[in-house]
């Protein structure tokens, strides 16, 4: 796979008017000097796009061969990835959110690991903002490629996290493999990334906080109410598990499918969404799934979800 770049970073555009300078200048102006940037239009309705473009042209116009400005229809944030995948020409591929910022040496402390050790994944930590001057920085844990069906494990079960914007990978993972993308923009990164990491052949930790997560727009996906986020975060990993449902073992999803399956239930039990009419094999799937203390889910919600599918008969 011939790279022009070596690395590309991405970001997707949609309704962040308030935040696009300030993430723009850190986008732009990092350190590193081999980067593609890509920009993707996902059909905003604000000044975003405006904004931006005069950015450019007062700052960054020493850029312009670098930069790449696709437009596109509004479709949401993973289909908007994966637009900027389908142009990125960089060695490496890292994303970032549009109302977010980066550290200015994001890059060059990222390549410099890569570099070294050759990675697949380099993965680092993240400084959560909250606004008002209150911020706290998630660190991770180490992993290795042999860990890495754990690493996949704990971030289904939130004992890591599953950013994209934390881990910049190796770009023929995604176009050397089969990877499944999301519909919705809810928890996709979770299920773009166990795809990713499974395929890895080596992996790398920097333990530096160096991706500024932005927790007061009240724009984003993770400002909805509760019930939109679970059903949404169900539909997203109950379509990449249905994708590997008939080739689950030794995918990316073998050892997490259960826990999926599980959550999904009691989901549509709790907020009436009728996951079970969406995915008519989740009533099978459930029979067959093992609880698990290690789930995201409670013990006890696993085993209502068991007994009422089989009271229901389905």
């Amino acid at each position: 796979m011939n790279s022009r770049y070596k690395i590309s970073l991405i970001a997707p555009i949609y309704g962040v008017e308030p935040y696009i300078r300030k993430f723009a200048e850190s986008f732009l102006g990092q350190t590193y000097e081999d980067i593609q940037f890509i920009f993707v239009n996902d059909g905003t309705k604000d000044r975003s796009m405006e904004i931006l473009e005069a950015l450019i042209e007062e700052q960054f116009s020493h850029l312009r061969s670098r930069i790449t400005i696709i437009n596109k229809e509004n479709g949401g944030l993973p289909a908007a990835r994966k637009s900027g995948l389908e142009v990125a020409e960089g060695e490496y591929v890292l994303f970032a959110d549009s109302d977010d910022w980066l550290e200015l040496n994001t890059v060059e402390r990222v390549m410099s690991v890569a570099e070294r050790t050759d990675a697949d994944i380099v993965y680092f930590d993240l400084v959560k903002e909250y606004g008002g001057g209150k911020r706290s920085v998630r660190h991770e844990r180490t992993y290795t490629a042999e860990s890495r069906l754990k690493w996949i494990e704990n971030i289904f079960n939130y004992r890591s996290s599953g950013y994209t914007q934390t881990k910049c990978f190796r770009r023929k993972l995604y176009t050397e493999n089969r990877i499944v993308t999301p519909k919705l923009g809810m928890h996709e990164d979770i299920c773009l990334m166990a795809q990713i990491i499974f395929y890895a052949q080596s992996v790398a930790y920097l333990p530096e906080p160096l991706y500024h997560y932005r927790k007061d727009n009240p724009g984003a996906m993770c400002s909805q109410p509760r019930p939109l986020r679970h059903i949404a975060s169900s539909r997203n990993m109950m379509g990449v598990v249905e994708a590997y449902k008939d080739h689950l073992k030794g995918s990316p999803f073998e050892f997490v499918a259960d826990g999926i399956v599980l959550r999904a239930g009691w989901h549509s039990m709790i907020h009436n969404c009728n996951l079970f009419e969406e995915f008519p094999w989740l009533s099978e799937a459930i029979k067959k799934a093992k609880v698990s203390t290690n789930y995201r889910t409670p013990l006890l919600f696993q085993l209502f979800v068991k007994a009422y599918n089989r009271l229901c008969k389905r």
